[in-house]
């Protein structure tokens, strides 16, 4: 027979209304009150009804989370941070793919409101003023995407890009090509926003080719074009396309680095596997997990998260912004970048001129 939330009460010396605040409304019972309930639901084997429970409470326990591509390995791992510290909150999550569509961004947004409490809304697509409206529908977070008034956690790719651009300069690297991703994504802009000034900085001529597709077709097709450019270095929006190019260069018989060095963008897993190892800007894919769904607790209005926060941050009322990657991106160098060669020869080192480290 199954266990009853009077079941709980009985065992635990409180009243049924009790057990079912220190579940749904923890804020409203004392802590050690709380406790004991879990302990003795935990013990018991309770299960609440969650149908049942959000006729009376209004909230679904869900969380719906809508990603760009999910054939990007990059978002894998936001999902796996998010669904880790959603089940500490108690929430289990749905998850959809809207193929980097606004049409369909929107189409699934509207389609998850009914059935969810909050969103997270991963590198959206749509314009400032429909992603406003979608942001309306529910309680939402936004993951590397600003819009006024509505919070958000951003990783912050243009130190990322700063830092690869040092990186490349100190290895003697005077004239890099950059491959864009797509032209209407937030995340391509702030990686320019890095990447141009960092270039004057450390005088590095930028070929800025694209936009390309921001997967591997998209890299090996724009391989020619940045070779076309006499590069000695080739600078790819994510990890997908810089594998693109490295395929495309070994169909054409192009030593990496010898020839030309490549870098990548998030550090995915496939990173470390090819040959050579990429060389990436790491991001805390998995680790901001925990942040993104501590950022939409607060927002939702939940009086205080069901789980203490893993790192300090500032849940609150207001709209929070965290901008997570600063102390975390950091520049893997795993073999695809090295001193680039004359032009001449293509044996001889150029004279290196080193320039600050900031990796």
């Amino acid at each position: 027979m199954p266990v009853t939330i009077r079941d709980v009460a009985r065992e635990a010396r409180v009243s049924v209304s009790t057990v079912s605040r220190a579940l749904s409304a923890p804020a409203l019972v004392r802590e050690t009150t709380r406790q004991r309930v879990l302990d003795v639901a935990d013990e018991l084997g309770y299960q609440p009804n969650r149908a049942a429970r959000s006729l009376i409470t209004g909230r679904t326990g869900n969380l719906g989370i809508v990603v760009p591509d999910l054939q990007n390995p990059f978002y894998p791992g936001v999902l796996s941070g998010v669904q880790a510290r959603a089940r500490e909150v108690g929430c289990s999550v749905f998850f959809s793919d809207s193929g980097e569509d606004p049409a369909t961004e929107e189409v699934l947004v509207r389609g998850m409101a009914g059935q969810v409490d909050g969103l997270i809304l991963c590198a959206p697509f749509a314009a400032d003023d429909h992603l406003a409206q979608l942001a309306s529908v529910r309680p939402t977070v936004l993951i590397n995407r600003v819009l006024p008034g509505v919070p958000s956690v951003l990783m912050d790719s243009s130190a990322g890009m700063a830092d690869a651009v040092a990186h490349l300069a100190a290895l003697g690297h005077r004239e890099c090509a950059y491959l864009s991703g797509p032209a209407g994504a937030w995340s391509n802009h702030r990686r320019l926003r890095g990447l141009l000034p960092a270039a004057e900085e450390h005088g590095v001529a930028v070929h800025q080719l694209g936009p390309f597709d921001p997967n591997f077709a998209g890299g090996a097709g724009a391989a020619d074009l940045a070779l076309a450019t006499g590069a000695t270095a080739v600078i790819a929006f994510n990890d997908l396309m810089a594998l693109g190019v490295l395929a495309r260069f070994a169909e054409l018989g192009v030593a990496v680095p010898e020839r030309v060095s490549v870098l990548g963008f998030d550090d995915i897993l496939y990173a470390a596997m090819c040959a050579p190892p990429l060389t990436t800007v790491a991001l805390p894919m998995r680790a901001g997990g925990p942040r993104w769904t501590c950022c939409w607790s607060a927002w939702a209005g939940r009086a205080r998260p069901l789980a203490p926060c893993p790192r300090p941050c500032a849940c609150a009322p207001a709209p929070p912004r965290w901008d997570e990657s600063r102390r975390v991106t950091e520049v893997r160098d795993s073999g695809a970048v090295s001193r680039p060669r004359s032009r001449s020869s293509g044996a001889t080192a150029v004279p290196l001129d080193y320039g600050p480290k900031d990796s």
